[in-house]
């Protein structure tokens, strides 16, 4: 079983992400296990307040350490981590294949940023990972953190209904899915590729295969030339 610990400022932007579809039943069938803690819990400001100003002056407010390090000190006081990992725009980029590390831990805790970002401190002294899931800055680090569990939990063993399932997604083997059909075979007018409606499992496979190239070539050519 995978165990996730998720620290925040915002726990009810986490609420709905792990409350439907795969991640939700994964957590039912005890195949992965989700705690949210929210970092005002351990702060000791009398507004509850986890954030301050700037060394320095700027715009902005910076995440306090303090908060931060009685929420790891304590999570760790209750297991050990393979990873505590910080949500942030200028972490290591998150693909498939990290997606594929992460469902192999059994312990990991996640940081979710804010404002500015956290008191570097915390980065240099409490961090093992930093991801991004791309380009760009959000509000927080919530949605980047659910993003990153849903890609990983979704690949524990027993999680999917069909095993296999998994392994013919985009990305695994370094190209985009293939084309998808379902029924109806014929509908306005649109057929599906009579390769499909075969029957001949190594003729569709390899039609599969020739799919992905093409497909990966037209629509993000960067895979195939990194």
């Amino acid at each position: 079983m995978l165990h996730i610990d998720i620290i925040t400022c915002q726990p009810a932007l986490l609420e709905s992400p792990f409350g439907h579809s795969i991640v939700k039943r994964a957590l039912d069938k005890k195949c992965a296990e989700i705690e949210i803690h929210d970092l005002r819990d351990f702060t000791s400001d009398k507004r509850r307040s986890t954030d301050d100003y700037p060394f320095g002056g700027g715009a902005g407010m910076v995440m306090s350490i303090e908060p931060i390090d009685k929420c790891i000190t304590w999570l760790k006081s209750k297991r050990e981590y393979d990873d505590v990992i910080y949500l942030s725009p200028d972490g290591e980029m998150f693909t498939q294949s990290l997606a594929n590390q992460l469902s192999t831990k059994k312990n990991l805790m996640l940081l979710c940023g804010h404002y500015k970002g956290v008191d570097e401190r915390v980065r240099e002294h409490f961090i093992t990972k930093e991801i991004s899931i791309g380009n760009y800055v959000l509000s927080g680090g919530e949605l980047a953190a659910a993003v990153v569990v849903d890609a990983a939990v979704r690949l524990v063993p027993g999680v999917l209904g069909d095993e296999t399932s998994a392994l013919s997604d985009s990305f695994q083997d370094g190209l985009t899915a293939p084309p998808v059909y379902t029924r109806p075979a014929e509908y306005k007018g649109w057929g599906v590729p009579s390769v499909l409606l075969s029957g001949h499992q190594a003729k569709i496979e390899e039609w599969r295969g020739e799919q992905a190239v093409k497909r990966t070539s037209e629509k993000r050519p960067d895979l195939l030339n990194p």
